[in-house]
């Protein structure tokens, strides 16, 4: 598990932080069947990912079958195989994704599209651990882990008659549910930035990232796609905007709702890092920066530029001075990149500036 995620799974709410440490207990015991519940979009595939690449069974195989892109009568031969003869085509055995994924895992994606009569073929897999091929005689033995998943209410389905109550019980021994977008809005940018690196990769001009007004409007959305959504969102802004910033009225209009919100003020910016930073520390480092006092303002007006360039450089010394030199750290107080810090102090001649303040002080 990293700062930022688990095997691909990108959060650091303390909801997927449960989640994390969820996966990781579930991992443990290879043997007991996985429910996996959650809207779609929500990244229900990767957490069956993470469930078999922790566990021991990581060196086998992941079989993922999606039960409603199967069409019915292909589903029952793609999950169980079939003899030679067993239908008119068959002309030699085929074996089965069940058979397959032995001693790994298999993972039935949107398993409530499953029809009832497959349904009770799957339930003796689990019960017995053994199958039979469409058209076979001879049961055949099978170690996999079986983890499934679905959008869909199945206690529901079940009162309804559409699921079987006894395949239910069996499916959800543990189960496990993956928060919506929306409930972990904190997670928004991480995922953004997540996105921008991933899908920038291939581009001449990646996405520079979302000003904090666009980033508050995004945190409003209702995402009923969940990350695809926004995954989606940050692959249209890379082709309509690389190489800039995204504003607040450069966002589709389903993501401008209402007026746009009033930016938070520099001390309040959530940061990339901001876990990291402590509100000392930030005090710390604006506090030997100046300010031009209300009387002192020439008619004429100011040099914007250069008054922008000294604040900048200021924040840097300070940011050098608090950490001894250290640029690493100095970055990460400054919340840039370590190679952009580098990039500023080499243009703005600044090696050395801050050792020599603190002799002269």
């Amino acid at each position: 598990m990293t700062a930022d995620g688990f095997y691909g799974i990108i959060g650091r709410s303390e909801s997927m932080r449960r989640l994390f440490r969820l996966i990781g207990k579930l991992a443990e015991d290879d043997l007991s069947t996985v429910l996996i519940q959650g809207e779609s979009g929500t990244g229900k595939e990767l957490v069956a990912k993470a469930i078999h690449a922790h566990s021991p069974r990581a060196s086998h195989h992941f079989v993922p079958v999606n039960c409603a892109a199967i069409p019915d009568d292909l589903l029952e031969s793609e999950l169980f195989g079939y003899t030679k003869g067993a239908f008119t085509g068959a002309a030699g055995p085929k074996i089965g994704r069940i058979e397959y994924a032995n001693n790994g895992s298999l993972f039935l994606d949107e398993i409530g599209d499953m029809k009832p009569a497959l349904q009770a073929k799957l339930l003796r897999v689990l019960q017995e651990r053994e199958f039979e091929p469409v058209g076979g005689l001879k049961p055949i033995p099978v170690d996999v882990r079986i983890i499934a998943a679905t959008h869909c209410n199945l206690e529901q389905m079940v009162t309804e008659g559409r699921f079987r109550e006894d395949l239910f019980y069996r499916l959800s021994v543990i189960p496990v549910s993956i928060p919506p977008l929306r409930e972990r809005t904190d997670d928004i940018p991480l995922l953004i930035e997540h996105f921008i690196n991933s899908i920038g990769k291939n581009k001449k001009k990646p996405l520079l990232g979302f000003d904090s007004v666009a980033m508050q409007a995004l945190s409003q959305v209702p995402w009923r796609g969940n990350v695809r959504e926004l995954e989606n969102l940050v692959q249209h802004m890379t082709i309509l905007h690389g190489g800039s910033r995204v504003g607040y009225h450069d966002l589709p209009e389903k993501y401008r709702v209402g007026p746009p919100p009033i930016p938070l003020s520099p001390e309040k910016e959530p940061l990339r890092e901001a876990d990291t930073v402590s509100r000392s520390e930030q005090a710390l480092l604006c506090s030997s920066t100046t300010s031009i006092p209300r009387e002192s303002w020439p008619e004429k007006g100011v040099d914007f530029n250069a008054l922008v360039n000294d604040f900048e450089t200021q924040l840097i010394v300070q940011a050098l001075k608090l950490t001894q030199g250290n640029k690493k750290e100095a970055a990460r107080l400054l919340n840039l990149k370590r190679t952009t810090l580098l990039e500023k102090i080499k243009k703005k001649e600044l090696a050395g500036t801050w050792l020599e303040e603190e002799e002269d002080e």
